[in-house]
């Protein structure tokens, strides 16, 4: 029996060397390796958010090597993890059963960032860290002379900010045939977040944000959304306008789009299990199409009538399936179209705004100071300060300065629900104490 053991072993082995070079994408996907909190390319040999900030004990045999749709365990090389990997399938079908499944706690965020949008990316999982109250798991997927820069940024947070989260930094990884075309859509790498599904293949749910969200209450609070799909839903996302006088889509879009005024994809957030099980109806074939498969012909289709490139695609996607998004209030992706023209967020007038997106680069001009305000606040406040007399009363005071523009008018809806968040942290810390 021995024998026999040890001989299936060696096939297995065998197979998973032998069939490394049939990876018909022709991808690769790269990590940065001895991080102190990413993963090493690992994700797929563990559940995210089980196992804290460092490897799985028993389970970090394997080399170190990015792990990924492109490149998945049957198509590893025998040195890198081989037979471990298929021994430990069983282990990870366990830390995925329903009966586990409530142990992950984290909230699940990826962000892309190129060219310049490194200090704007930190200062968004700045916000994140400093207002969640439960860990959070950052996938950044950034071009490579970025990857040590993010890992040295966030290596020298103190160490009260890192035990809340930890991070993986990924190549850009685009379909090898078409990388460039979809490189240059719209912006460089934008179109990366279409191809997240496909890339994150273990992880169940995600939420993805630009580079340019500021948090203004905690991530586990967009996070519980998920809980409010139907069993027909899998992915989420706001308006792209409130005001049908004012939407783009409905007034210049030359493809279809979702609902009235379309949809923004700034802050998304996905069931990706569901994604990428689902056959998607189409205008191209009378045959439903898998995630994978309907991304290339789209953009065939429509990239002489696209304007906001991987945006469009999606608009175009549920504008034939409605039935699988579910759509959140404008307050969770609140963004200078709301307040430029006038106030037009009922829930954000109600509740406050709860996810600030300065589009159009309102960060780093003068167009709309009430959003520049908010931004250089939490980039400047220091970590292990007092948030509410060395963040909150500071952005107060310079708000205060904003209200010759119309959303300077509506400015304190920004600040509204970051003094709940801000004084629910402090309250906590203090219980800590």
């Amino acid at each position: 029996m021995v024998f026999i053991f040890f001989s299936l072993v060696y096939v297995f082995n065998q197979l998973a060397s032998t069939l490394e070079d049939r990876d018909g994408w022709g991808l690769k996907e790269k990590g940065i390796p001895g991080g102190r909190s990413h993963d090493d390319g690992h994700l797929l040999r563990k559940r995210p958010g089980l196992a804290g900030r460092d490897h799985e004990e028993g389970l970090d045999r394997c080399k170190s090597l990015s792990v990924s749709y492109w490149n998945p365990y049957w198509r590893l090389p025998s040195d890198v993890c081989g037979v471990n990997c298929l021994l430990e399938s069983s282990l990870r079908e366990r830390s995925s059963s329903p009966g586990n499944h409530h142990a992950d706690e984290r909230s699940h965020v990826a962000v892309v960032a190129c060219g310049t949008r490194l200090e704007e990316t930190l200062t968004m999982l700045k916000s994140a860290v400093l207002l969640s109250k439960k860990p959070l798991h950052f996938y950044i997927f950034a071009e490579d002379d970025l990857h040590e820069p993010f890992k040295n940024a966030l290596d020298s947070w103190p160490r009260t900010a890192q035990t809340k989260f930890n991070f993986t930094i990924y190549t850009i990884t685009f379909p090898e045939e078409n990388a460039k075309e979809w490189k240059k859509l719209f912006k460089p790498c934008a179109s990366q977040r279409l191809f997240l599904p496909l890339i994150l293949k273990e992880v169940d749910s995600l939420l993805y944000v630009d580079t340019d969200i500021i948090f203004l209450q905690p991530v586990e609070d967009i996070w519980a959304l998920l809980s409010q799909f139907d069993s027909s839903h899998l992915a989420a996302m706001a308006p792209e306008h409130e005001e049908p006088r004012i939407g783009w889509y409905n007034r210049f879009a030359r493809h279809p789009y979702y609902g009235k005024t379309g949809i923004n994809s700034g802050v998304m957030l996905m069931n990706m299990t569901r994604l990428r099980e689902k056959s998607f109806k189409n205008d191209m074939t009378t045959v439903p199409l898998k995630w994978e498969e309907i991304l290339m012909p789209l953009l065939q289709k429509y990239k002489l009538n696209i304007t906001w490139g991987d945006q469009d695609l999606l608009n175009i996607i549920f504008h034939h399936n409605p039935e699988s998004l579910y759509v959140f209030p404008c307050q969770w992706n609140y963004r200078p179209d709301h307040c430029i023209y006038g106030s037009n967020c009922q829930q954000a007038d109600q509740e406050g705004v709860f996810i600030l997106h300065g589009n159009r680069g309102v960060y780093h001009n003068d167009k709309q100071p009430a959003f520049r305000a908010v931004y250089e606040a939490i980039q400047k406040f220091p970590f292990g300060e007092n948030m509410e007399t060395s963040l909150l009363q500071p952005l107060e005071a310079s708000l205060l300065t904003t209200t010759n523009s119309y959303c300077g008018r509506a400015s304190h809806l920004f600040t509204k629900k970051l003094k709940q968040s801000i004084l629910s942290v402090q309250q906590e810390v203090t219980q800590r104490r």
